[in-house]
């Protein structure tokens, strides 16, 4: 594994703008299990159920008793080490940006500014009659949050059936186009269309750097350097030798 962070670390260093690619794997050291796992989410909570927008629109209390036990999970969660990893190599100059799946905005808790949400967070909630937004922290008292007019309210996150941001889409294909090195961590990189990110950085001239638990489809066809296990540790370990490669 030394020789390969060595090679990840003299990528990142030689990169002029280097992105990471992030999903629920990163987040599983912070208590978070990954939604589609045994013990995830959609164990107990059928998607097409409760993680629909159709299904919010049609039922909005039952798709609460589903976000209700989000909320709990992602409130007390804290960053892990890889999180706290990329924020650091943020703040030293050589990660520029961070696009990830996840909604529990642990990258902005590990000290990381420019990360672009593909399925929103659960820091606001808005209100899908009148257009109103309150901040998650001061509706989390509320059972059931309703805004002023009446209608209860929906998380900023993005459901099943919902489009993703119009700005974190171009932002991330515009990113991806001209990166010189791209990290995926804790991905399998299938979900569309973020999946697609990978192949538009390789054919762009970009080096990969995967970080996984196990191999991906993305493996042994574009990663460049693959480097198996917990992301915490690797991405610490990852820091400390950049910081020596850079002098």
């Amino acid at each position: 594994m030394t020789g390969l962070i060595a090679q990840a670390a003299e990528i990142i260093c030689r990169s002029n703008m280097t992105l990471a690619l992030t999903g629920a794997g990163i987040s599983t050291e912070s208590g978070i299990p990954d939604f589609r796992s045994v013990g995830g989410l959609w164990s107990r909570y059928r998607p097409e159920e409760y993680a629909t927008i159709s299904a919010f629109v049609e039922d909005p209390e039952k798709v609460w008793m589903m976000l209700r036990e989000m909320d709990e999970m992602l409130s007390a969660s804290k960053p892990n080490k890889a999180h706290l990893g990329m924020g650091e190599l943020e703040k030293l100059g050589y990660l520029h940006y961070i696009i990830t799946q996840n909604v529990d905005s642990l990258h902005q808790a590990g000290g990381a500014e420019n990360v672009i949400e593909y399925h929103g967070h659960s820091r606001s909630l808005s209100c899908l009659r009148c257009g109103n937004r309150y901040t998650a922290v001061e509706k989390r008292g509320e059972y059931l949050p309703k805004c002023r007019c009446g209608e209860i309210l929906k998380p900023d996150v993005v459901l099943f059936g919902e489009t993703i941001p119009t700005e974190a889409l171009n932002r991330s294909f515009q990113m991806a186009s001209s990166a010189h090195a791209l990290m995926i961590v804790g991905t399998s990189a299938v979900v569309s269309p973020a999946n697609t990110i990978p192949i538009n950085a390789k054919q762009n001239g970009a080096k990969l750097i995967e970080i996984n638990t196990e191999r991906t489809h993305l493996t042994d066809s574009v990663t460049d350097v693959f480097i198996q296990g917990e992301a915490g540790e690797i991405i610490e370990t990852l820091v400390v030798e950049v910081k020596k490669t850079a002098g």
